[in-house]
């Protein structure tokens, strides 16, 4: 039987407890969990725990204790069928006596795979595959692109005018955008895994890179700040103080930054329009979030520079996944278009 509109109902609120995880799970995945008694009712809602504690199934079940008996789970993930640091979740659902399981994504790490077929086996109604775009493209993205790749999902973040300059021709460049496009980055900040700048931000800027609250306060979650480059930066730079830990890294190579990075999948790239060339140029860019302002500068700094483009046949092309109006600013975000042979 195809989901209800129930489960479906209860996957979005599966949706909105793994976003409120999202940066706290790493490595493992910021996944959601709804548990649903014989009726239909939400009796239980969990998420990942932070690396050791408990799947995001087994804190649902917690939740709805002896009322998951016959009930159904819904789950933004396949459900885990391998002891690591917590037993399996596949297990636990089946101790609990879930009778049927809704999933998303199906996992694609071979040594925790296997749960819907587990499941199945011992009896339980599984269907997969329902809103799995929703989740893909959600709190998901960033690891299941680590899982397939084998590398970090970089997403190159800029600020531009109508005509396409970061920066006046003075070199400045605050603000270009509003007040809630600046909030939407703090918010965006606290639940990434690294943000990357070049040595030539840090020079020019003096940026903090941290993640505040709407007050200016510190949020409570910070990524870690990475610098990319061969100059010296001063040890006044703000991005070194201790506000949140902050990695050098003495290359300008691209490939070098993301294997560097090691178990942090969602990476922010913030740097300038070199840096984000190279980024781009090296084929290292997953997602652009382009914040287009309202405004004309008429001269000034591109948003990029030398992404490895000398004509228009080899012109790097994007499709719209989304667009957003913050304030009065636009948000485009956009992935690379598809090779149609593929």
């Amino acid at each position: 039987m195809p989901a209800t509109a129930q489960e479906l109902t209860a996957l979005q609120v599966a949706i909105d407890a793994a976003e409120g995880v999202r940066g706290t799970t790493s490595p493992n995945p910021p996944v959601g969990a709804v548990i649903l008694d014989t009726d239909g009712a939400v009796v239980g809602v969990g998420a990942t725990s932070p690396v050791g504690g408990p799947h995001a199934e087994v804190m649902a079940l917690r939740a709805a204790g002896g009322r998951a008996r016959g009930g159904t789970a819904v789950v933004t993930l396949e459900p885990c069928n391998h002891t690591g640091r917590t037993g399996p979740c596949a297990v636990a659902l089946l101790e609990a006596g879930i009778a049927r399981v809704v999933y998303a994504a199906a996992d694609p790490n071979p040594a925790a795979s296997g749960g819907a077929q587990t499941l199945r086996t011992a009896g339980v109604d599984v269907v997969a595959g329902v809103g799995a775009d929703l989740v893909e493209q959600g709190p998901l993205r960033a690891w299941l692109h680590r899982q397939r790749t084998g590398r970090a999902h970089v997403t190159w973040k800029f600020a531009a005018t109508l005509d396409g300059r970061s920066a006046a021709a003075d070199g400045t460049s605050q603000w270009i955008t509003g007040p809630q496009a600046r909030a939407r980055v703090h918010a965006d900040r606290a639940k990434l895994d690294a943000i990357v700048v070049g040595t030539g931000t840090v020079l020019a800027d003096d940026p903090w890179l941290t993640a505040r609250e709407p007050d200016g306060s510190p949020a409570a979650r910070q990524p870690l700040r990475v610098v990319v480059g061969e100059r010296e930066i001063p040890a006044t730079s703000r991005i070194l103080d201790d506000a949140a830990e902050t990695l050098v890294l003495r290359t300008r190579d691209p490939h070098e930054v993301v294997a560097a990075l090691g178990d942090r999948p969602d990476v922010l790239l913030e740097g300038g329009p070199h840096l984000a060339g190279a980024f781009l140029a090296a084929g290292l860019v997953d997602r652009v979030q382009a914040f287009l302002a309202p405004v004309l500068l008429g001269a000034g700094a591109a948003a990029v520079e030398d992404a490895g483009v000398g004509t228009i046949a080899r012109a790097l092309r994007f499709e719209r996944e989304s667009v957003e109006q913050i304030g009065s600013d636009l948000l485009l975000t956009l992935v690379p278009e598809r090779d149609p042979r593929t």
